[in-house]
């Protein structure tokens, strides 16, 4: 019988009850605890492990030929993200995943080197599915966003929809991911009331 866990109920929750060899590779996670800054992936790593957030908060960022980041995506309590594409799997990240808390805790569930126990149930399938199109569907409004909206539209948008990042991510690491400086992102918090003084 498989060991019930954060992220094993958590994925019954979202999947329903999943066969046994699914349940005995779920049951396999590792519970880790991470300081804000640890290194969970570097650029050059093999991406080989869902992770799942149980408590804490983990960022997504490139670095540019000259060291400086830039935020892609963020992943607050609950939040699960994994190497969807072969692709991603196969070829070495370009990009970095660490925590920005501390005593971040995550389930990391080690990608199978082959075709794995969930290839063929078809609820992993259709998370799979829903996945990609969230990330393409994120991507395009992303993309949109950059091209059509000003830095204050942007910064309004993000509170609007995404307000647990505005109480918990730092401001130099929402502007980075807002494509403006922490001197712009002052400014437009200043023009809506945010900063006293």
């Amino acid at each position: 019988m498989s060991v019930s866990t954060p992220l094993t109920l958590f994925l019954t929750q979202l999947l329903g009850s999943a066969p046994p060899p699914v349940q005995d590779w779920w049951a396999s996670a590792q519970r880790l605890q991470l300081q804000r800054g640890q290194p969970l992936l570097q650029a050059g790593d093999r991406w080989q492990h869902l992770w799942w957030v149980e408590r804490g908060a983990l960022r997504l960022y490139y670095l540019d030929s000259e060291g400086a980041e830039s935020n892609k995506n963020f992943f607050l309590d609950g939040s699960m993200l994994w190497p969807v594409t072969p692709w991603l799997r196969e070829t070495p990240a370009m990009f970095h995943v660490e925590p920005m808390e501390d005593a971040t805790v995550l389930w990391a569930l080690r990608w199978p080197a082959t075709v794995g126990p969930a290839a063929t149930w078809p609820a992993w399938a259709s998370l799979e599915h829903r996945t990609l199109c969230a990330l393409l569907d994120g991507k395009m409004q992303r993309e949109q966003e950059f091209l059509q909206l000003g830095a204050r539209q942007r910064y309004e948008k993000l509170v609007r929809e995404r307000p647990q990042w505005a109480d918990r991510i730092p401001l130099r690491h929402l502007a980075s991911y807002l494509g403006m400086t922490d001197v712009t992102l002052s400014r437009v918090r200043s023009e809506l009331g945010l900063i006293k003084g």
